[in-house]
Order: C-alpha cells, then structure tokens, then sequence
C-alpha cells in the first residue's frame, strides 16, 4: 500500500471518530489535504467554521493567507500535506482542550508516520507546543518569541526532521501589517 492509500485509509478511520465529545457538534472530520509524499508538513491548531462546514484544512480567510504565504516561498498547495492537531472544529472556535488533543494524537502520529516529514511547519502557539513536548525540544517562550526558529530533532542518522515555529496565518488577517514576518518565516519552512 502507499502512501497515499494508507492516508486515505487513515481519514477513513477518522470520519467517525468519537473519541472526544467534538464529535457531537462537527459537520465534518477535517482530516488533511495535500500531498503526503512530499515531506513538508503544515500542522494547524484546531478546523475553524469554514473548514468544518467543507470538511478541508484552511479553506476560509486563513487559507487564503496561507495561499499568499506558500506562494510567496515558491510553495503551493500541492506541494506540502496540511492537516491540524485536533481534526474537529471546538465550538466557537475556542482553543482545542488538553483532553481532545489528546484524543486526536493517534489521527495526528498516523499522518507523522506515513508522510515520513523532513520538515513541520507549526502553524500556531497549539501546534508548537505540540511539537516542543513530542520531540522533547528545550525551547522556551512563546509563538512571539520562537516564530522563524528552526529545531532539529534526530533520533538517529536515518530518523531526522526539522519543527519550524510559524505565526498561525490568522495572525495576518486580524493584523495585515504582519504579513512581511510571517513571508519571511514561511521562506525558512521552504528552504529547511
């Protein structure tokens, strides 16, 4: 089976997930999209309205930040997998809890495990401290402070990949004067 398959295998598996209570207010599992061969990873916090309503990764005005973001470091769509740490949008868009976190870590290690990523671009405070704790980093601070570091995490020779800390896209709707900055930290997770 490829990669591609045990991905679609994998969202299969997802769609009626009932492992926290998220389940009782989604519209959509919002698995992932994108290309899992790649080994580029974006890892979002949680699905927003927009995205449970169509059941894809940043498809409202984040997206389309994330749209200028990719392209203006050579990147599309196609050329990363996208996907967020929980798969079910929290009600009003609050923060994704400790226990549905954890709940969605299994969904999110299978998509680690099959993409085999070289590089994880952490869209958000959420997604960083995810990545921070699960490869053990000593990274202190905030989004504020860690946006466009580079952490590398290698087990072995064989076993390397790199955890980029990003501003979530959001950040540049609400405040469109930090869209240079969030450009520049993009251009990092292009080149890492």
């Amino acid at each position: 089976m490829d990669r591609r398959e045990e991905i679609e295998n994998c969202a299969a598996e997802a769609k009626d997930c009932r492992k926290c209570d998220l389940w009782k207010s989604r519209n959509n599992v919002v698995f992932g999209r994108g290309n899992p061969l790649s080994g580029m990873l974006l890892v979002g916090e949680a699905p927003g309205y927009n995205e449970d309503m169509r059941g894809i990764p940043f498809c409202g005005k984040a997206g389309d930040v994330l749209d200028i973001l990719l392209s203006s470091s050579g990147l599309r769509r196609e050329d990363v997998y996208i996907t967020n740490i929980i798969k079910c949008r929290p009600p009003n868009n609050r923060d994704p809890e400790d226990t549905e976190i954890e709940a969605c870590r299994g969904y999110l290690e299978r998509q680690i495990e099959i993409i085999k990523p070289r590089v994880i671009g952490c869209l958000g405070r959420h997604s960083l401290r995810y990545f921070l704790d699960r490869f053990s980093f000593r990274a202190g601070g905030s989004i504020t402070t860690l946006h466009g570091k580079v952490f590398e995490h290698s087990e072995d020779m064989f076993d390397r990949v790199r955890v980029v800390a990003l501003y979530h896209p959001a950040v540049a709707v609400y405040d469109p004067g930090k869209i240079d900055i969030l450009k520049k930290d993009f251009r990092i997770f292009a080149e890492t």
